[in-house]
């Protein structure tokens, strides 16, 4: 992994911004910010950065769409969106328009850099070879071989949940693909009831 990677960082918390600033100039990597969807994108032509933090709540124009609209300068670059809404609903949106994966706000710092080595190792992986053919929209194919890969090295089932502290991807993001999965017939689903409570769903590679 290069030294010089720059992340673009756009939320409307300052402190937010120095702070994660910080943090990944300690990592070796170049840090820039912006406030609202407009000047991200300015700095996003300008900085050309290897990977994108996006809040979902801005000034004027929404994350939604400030994904987007990222999407349409660029096809491949990581975008991982802040988010305290732990809805699906709302996380398959954000997959719709663009976005890669999830963060949960309050930020943790181990999960965030993990979470940003993960992604940019699969830009680099997806660099290296061949196109495949294209997914259904808001899914991609490096994150799908992720999940792939990491399912065929387990024999038992296992929830969403497990699935994602597995990878290192978001649950909403995991929980996408299964369904995508599951749909393909590449994986199994089975519904466990307990006593109290929903049914819990459990994936085998089929």
């Amino acid at each position: 992994m290069k030294n010089d990677t720059a992340i673009l960082v756009i939320d409307d918390d300052e402190q937010i911004c120095f702070a994660l600033g910080e943090l990944f100039k300690f990592q070796g990597w170049k840090p820039y910010s912006a406030y609202d969807v407009e000047s991200g994108l300015n700095e996003f032509k300008l900085r050309q950065p290897d990977i994108v933090l996006i809040d979902y709540h801005l000034p004027r124009i929404n994350g939604v769409e400030g994904v987007k609209r990222l999407r349409r300068l660029s096809l491949d670059v990581p975008i991982l969106v802040f988010t305290v809404d732990e809805s699906q609903e709302v996380a398959d949106t954000f997959l719709e328009a663009g976005a890669t994966d999830f963060a949960l706000k309050p930020i943790k710092a181990p999960d965030i850099i993990s979470r940003i080595k993960l992604h940019l190792r699969l830009l680099q992986q997806g660099k290296r070879e061949s196109r495949e053919p294209a997914l259904a929209k808001g899914l991609a194919q490096g994150t799908l071989k992720l999940i792939h890969d990491f399912l065929e090295q387990q024999n038992d089932y296992l929830t969403a949940n497990d699935i994602a502290e597995g990878t290192g991807l978001a649950y909403q993001t995991v929980y996408r693909y299964l369904q995508h999965m599951t749909a393909e017939k590449r994986v199994e689903m089975v519904s466990i009831y307990g006593k109290v409570g929903r049914p819990k769903q459990v994936y085998r590679k089929v």
